[in-house]
């Protein structure tokens, strides 16, 4: 690994840190009452979309090159106005609020997942055939809700890329991979996504989205999984492609089997926060939980040891680099900052500017309306932080967990298939979609633009939400 790369990625969080000036609305705590934000605080998160959806087709080289910068410059547009009417002083706290809460566990679960999925390599002489390919999407929908979409998806990713290395159109399995390994498989237990670990640590039993998820994680994955065998199938009768002729069979096996241990201790870390909570330390004024910066420091740890305990050779031999998890790091420090006021506005629910939109969750009587939580929950989360969307929705549902699970089950199951599962529509939905753009395009296969890729969930994930509902949540 050269050592060029590794500072590039540990210089990406600093890149962070003019940004976040700009996150005032993100928690309202002492700044302004989130009943009284406007939507106009949402424009800078509006651009940096925009920026990410036409700059790489107008402006390749230059967004290629700057995207950081870009991305900061649009933080910065968010940061000028509210350090005017509120104050340095009360944005930089609001600013350590975001960075210590959100931005470095976040940073810390992924580098850490993303550096030991890329340690282990997986073995074996595949070819890219409909059934092999279904076969793979299939076991990375599996192992998403034991391993997380994020530790999935790095497992998996580079071996589909080696499999399909010879094909000429071969874009669609990438598409149908993040529909299915880095978000619908995520959906039968807390590890699976972090939507669902927000609900499992406000008292959401472990295996309650298992009981009352499958059948919807089932009809969605099966469905998904023959229509990308027939759209398969189909372009490999037409393309008619040359299977490479393989002189030895090399047996399937793993390689790096240290990095899976480390992924498991990654996976324990963060099932451990849930039931481990000692208190609380105040720093620079900041309440953070101890669990939780033990966890971000075990996380580091990990990720030092993977990046010791693992050859060079075997890092090239999987294809794996820096550049993703470094552009993954500065996009979503900029994202994080300007989604704030929109989430501060959710937040205020009924009293807030989107009052018009919470209200439609409740009918005359009161009463949740679950096939409306559902479209909403996925709607901001296909573009919002799929996390703390759920968690404004299970609040603005009541935030009893126990009343939630048994009385509201069908508004809570709701919830969490409109996080989960619409996470897919687009690139920003969830960490791991823009992870495996990155790293697909590292291996010069060119995917769909933003709107692109929007395009594909729009003709295939939109039509399939709207057979769930009728089918779950009517």
């Amino acid at each position: 690994m050269p050592l060029a790369e590794w500072k590039e990625t540990l210089r990406a969080a600093p890149l962070a840190l003019p940004a976040i000036l700009a996150a005032g609305p993100a928690t309202a705590a002492g700044l302004m009452d989130p009943r009284q934000i406007s939507l106009l605080w949402g424009l800078p998160f509006a651009g940096l979309l925009l920026s990410i959806a036409l700059l790489p087709l107008l402006a390749g080289r230059l967004w290629h090159h700057h995207y950081g910068k870009i991305a900061a410059g649009w933080v910065v547009a968010l940061l000028l106005p509210l350090a005017a009417v509120f104050g340095p002083e009360m944005a930089a706290r609001e600013a350590w609020h975001i960075l210590a809460q959100e931005y470095i566990p976040f940073t810390a679960l992924l580098l850490a997942l993303y550096t030991t999925g890329g340690g282990v390599l997986l073995r074996g002489s595949l070819v890219g055939t409909p059934a092999t390919n279904t076969a793979l999407l299939a076991v990375g929908t599996m192992i998403a809700s034991i391993m997380g979409t994020t530790g999935a998806s790095m497992l998996l990713i580079r071996p589909v890329l080696r499999a399909n290395a010879f094909r000429r159109r071969k874009v669609h399995t990438f598409v149908f991979f993040i529909f299915l390994v880095s978000n619908i498989g995520g959906s039968l237990t807390p590890l699976g996504d972090p939507p669902l670990y927000l609900g499992f640590l406000k008292g959401v039993s472990f295996f309650w989205t298992t009981s009352h998820l499958f059948l919807e994680f089932a009809f969605c994955a099966v469905l998904l999984l023959l229509a990308y065998w027939l759209l398969d199938s189909w372009i490999w009768a037409k393309e008619q492609p040359s299977p490479p002729v393989l002189a030895v069979r090399e047996r399937p096996g793993i390689e790096g089997g240290v990095n899976v241990a480390l992924l498991g201790a990654v996976l324990g870390c963060v099932l451990l926060q849930g039931v481990w909570q000692p208190g609380e330390v105040v720093i620079l004024g900041e309440h953070l939980g101890i669990e939780r910066l033990c966890a971000v420091g075990a996380f580091l740890a990990v990720t030092l040891a993977s990046i010791r305990l693992t050859s060079p050779q075997l890092r090239e031999a999987n294809g794996f680099a820096w550049g993703a998890m470094a552009e993954v790091a500065k996009l979503f420090a900029a994202i994080f900052v300007c989604m704030a006021p929109l989430l501060a506005i959710l937040r205020a629910g009924p009293e807030g500017a989107a009052a018009a939109l919470v209200g439609l969750t409740s009918d005359a009587a009161g009463q949740p309306i679950p096939w409306v939580y559902f479209w909403l929950t996925g709607a901001l989360s296909s573009f919002l932080d799929n996390a703390p969307t759920y968690l404004v929705f299970f609040n603005l549902a009541g935030g009893d967990a126990g009343v939630l699970m048994r009385e509201g089950a069908l508004t809570l199951a709701a919830i969490s298939c409109g996080a989960v599962f619409m996470g897919a529509n687009s690139y920003i939905g969830n960490a791991p979609n823009f992870m495996v753009k990155a790293i697909v395009e590292e291996q010069g296969v060119r995917m769909p633009g933003f709107f692109g890729y929007c395009g594909w969930a729009l003709a295939i994930l939109i039509p399939l939400f709207i057979l769930l509902t009728l089918v779950f949540f009517r």
